[in-house]
């Protein structure tokens, strides 16, 4: 079959000069998006994309497997729970209420609020009595989020819109007259290129203009720190942490506010320019409780007293195997009980301490082997806790523990009811480069003969965990006779912090490494063959298969690289890039420049590699990763393939890095599927 020709994208002579390295940089022009030969080159490249994909298969089993709805862990303010659920019908889902009556209301619908679908709810945070509801939205996936107060009783916005609140937590006091809130500088007061930046920790009183907005926190500091603020219940103790862009470690303080005013809280330091991460949480008994990684990598939980919140004593130490991750007070029991959730070798599971002692006294029983999230409890204490549940063929449910009875219980299924194909899933360890054992999960047809056409998946960054869950696109690849494989990488959580490290910074090859022999033990075991394997991956999974079709071209049939890193020379000047460099490095810097320079996939694209077909998913409104890293990249691999397979761009307007509407979740995880498919055989 002959190739259709590529668009032309001229090469300019841009070659940098960094610490006494040649850089060339030939589609830098590829930068401007507003660019009309830009323009013009995208026009281009969604005609051959178009012509390229052919019938687009799955969609339809895809949409009917996402007709499962989903449902949210519910939240409890006073005699209100708060909860989010989506019908199987519906593009995003609806936030409720339940009144203490048992009426159940919508209060917020991002369809109602914008019919076109491209308005999504990023966040929501009752205040502590129930009353007033802080939620925040953007449009066209930019996630630039606006706030907005609503009050529960009425439904009616009573204020807002507030701009610049992007990934601003909402830390109500006592009786919803005012919050603590996280707020970007006005534009009129950074350089233009810094306008991602600059957050303060402010004080709003509702009502009142946002002119008179208090900053409590953040002056002189880093200008990519994020600051996170909560109020204790009674609304005594004040916390404020601050992370140096997405750096495993943050600096926290607390302060009294019954000894101090609202406006300028007298903050007594917990940790600073600690290695570690720490949070907090003051009881209801008094006691001060510790959720650290601080010389316990896979975390552990402490206690202290409020007064003197740096001396802690351990409740519950750490695991040697399992990764400490979250936890819940059930104390109207005789005997008051800590709930702890851990995930090992990412399966997750909860046990049960005494809560004066932190002695393990037992486990919670759960669905099966999968993920759990949010476990949630009342706030004026109770008996009961509420936790989200899903795995790789069931669709997110909510299950209610009982600690008087240790007993289980469905207490919400997601609202659809799917037909769920029967598939195999197994983990099983392999060995990466440097003798490290590494963990995978393989989804498979249960009558599986001889190897077939496999997709691997991998993210590998930012100690995030590749998890079990429920995935429509897995389900309709593996019903369809494929194989879907998920690689634990280093970089990730799944191990704790130690294993995160080991896949950053200076160690970025280490994930690469573990992603190759993935594919190698795929192979080796006959699961799949090089010519039926296909790689997925995206955001920091873009930049991972994005290396590994670049190191490692002849191991690949097929790639998707969706949402990429691959500029890593130059990705701290757009975006949120500048945020990241704790995690990569900086190219400002010489020893970081070399291990940057070392794998970016943009810079080791070689003329006349036969390279996999690779598809590039890129969204023009995301503004944390730009789609100019896959823009550049598309160029530089049809420039250089010396092969037939095709390289192509799907670029789609009016959404962006996060969360979008349904039918467009379809319609991408078809157009993906439909490649792979095409070019692995299946």
């Amino acid at each position: 079959m002959t190739r259709q020709p590529y668009p032309t994208a001229h090469r300019d002579e841009i070659v940098d000069d960094l610490h006494g390295t040649q850089v060339p940089d030939p589609y830098r022009w590829l930068e401007d998006a507003d660019d009309a030969e830009t323009k013009g080159w995208l026009l281009a490249q969604e005609q051959l994309f178009k012509g390229e994909l052919g019938e687009q298969r799955f969609k339809d089993r895809i949409a009917e497997l996402l007709r499962s709805g989903s449902v949210g862990v519910p939240v409890w303010r006073g005699q209100r729970q708060f909860f989010s659920r989506r019908t199987p019908d519906q593009e995003h889902a609806v936030y409720y209420v339940v009144d203490e009556d048992g009426e159940e209301r919508a209060l917020i619908d991002p369809m109602a609020i914008d019919p076109s679908g491209l308005t999504t709810l990023d966040a929501v945070q009752p205040d502590k009595e129930g009353r007033l509801l802080a939620y925040q939205i953007s449009v066209g996936g930019d996630e630039e989020s606006v706030l907005y107060i609503l009050d529960v009783a009425t439904g009616l916005r009573v204020e807002g819109p507030i701009d610049r609140c992007r990934y601003s937590p909402i830390a109500w006091l006592p009786g919803g007259e005012a919050f603590y809130y996280v707020r970007r500088l006005p534009s009129t007061e950074v350089p233009e290129n810094e306008r991602q930046y600059h957050r303060r920790v402010y004080l709003h009183r509702v009502g009142t203009s946002t002119e008179e907005d208090v900053i409590i926190f953040g002056e002189g500091l880093k200008m990519t720190n994020y600051y996170g603020v909560s109020v204790s219940r009674d609304g005594r103790w004040l916390q404020i942490s601050a992370h140096e862009g997405t750096a495993p470690r943050n600096d926290l303080w607390v302060a009294d506010l019954t000894e101090s005013s609202l406006d300028s809280p007298e903050l007594v330091t917990v940790q600073e320019g600690v290695d570690a991460q720490t949070g907090l949480q003051f009881g209801r008994d008094g006691r001060l409780y510790v959720h650290t990684d601080r010389d316990a990598p896979r975390g552990r939980i402490c206690v202290a007293d409020p007064a003197d919140p740096t001396v802690w004593t351990d409740l519950v130490p750490e695991d040697a195997e399992a990764v400490l991750s979250s936890y819940a007070i059930l104390d109207d029991l005789d005997a008051p009980v800590m709930l702890v959730g851990w995930t090992r070798h990412a399966i997750s599971e909860i046990s049960v301490h005494d809560l004066a002692t932190g002695e393990r006294t037992g486990s919670v029983p759960t669905p099966g082997l999968g993920t759990i999230g949010g476990i949630s409890e009342r706030p004026e204490g109770g008996f009961e806790a509420w936790f989200g549940y899903t795995d790789n063929t069931t669709p997110p449910t909510i299950q209610r523990y009982n600690a008087r009875t240790g007993e289980t219980t469905l207490w919400a299924a997601s609202p659809g009811a799917v037909d769920v194909p029967e598939v195999k899933t197994s983990q099983v360890v392999y060995t990466s480069k440097d003798g490290t054992e590494v963990r995978m999960l393989i989804i498979e047809p249960v009558d599986r003969e001889g190897p077939r056409p496999t997709i691997l998946n991998g993210y590998g960054g930012f100690g995030i965990s590749m998890t079990p869950g429920y995935s429509a696109s897995v389900l309709t690849w593996v019903e369809a006779g494929g194989v879907y494989a998920i690689a634990s990488l280093r970089g990730g959580g799944e191990e704790g912090e130690e294993w995160h490290r080991a896949g950053m910074l200076g160690h970025k090859q280490n994930v690469f490494d573990d992603f190759h022999a993935a594919a190698e033990h795929l192979v080796a075991t006959g699961v799949t063959t090089s010519g039926q394997l296909a790689i997925s991956g995206g955001s920091n999974g873009g930049l991972l298969v994005g290396a590994a079709l670049t190191q490692r071209p002849e191991l690949y049939a097929a790639v998707a690289c969706s949402a990429p890193l691959l500029d890593m020379i130059r990705y701290e000047l757009f975006g949120l890039g500048a945020t990241w460099n704790v995690e990569y490095g900086s190219a400002e810097v010489a020893e970081e420049f070399a291990w940057l320079a070392a794998y970016s996939p943009y810079h080791h694209v070689r003329e006349g590699v036969d390279y996999p077909a690779t598809m590039f998913t890129v969204f023009q409104s995301d503004s944390r990763v730009h789609p100019l890293h896959a823009w550049k990249m598309c160029a530089a691999l049809q420039h250089a393939t010396g092969g037939e397979r095709p390289i192509v761009l799907r670029n789609e307007t009016e959404v962006g890095h996060g969360a979008r509407s349904i039918s467009r979740t379809v319609d991408l995880a078809a157009d993906q599927l439909t490649f792979l498919a095409r070019h692995t055989g299946l």
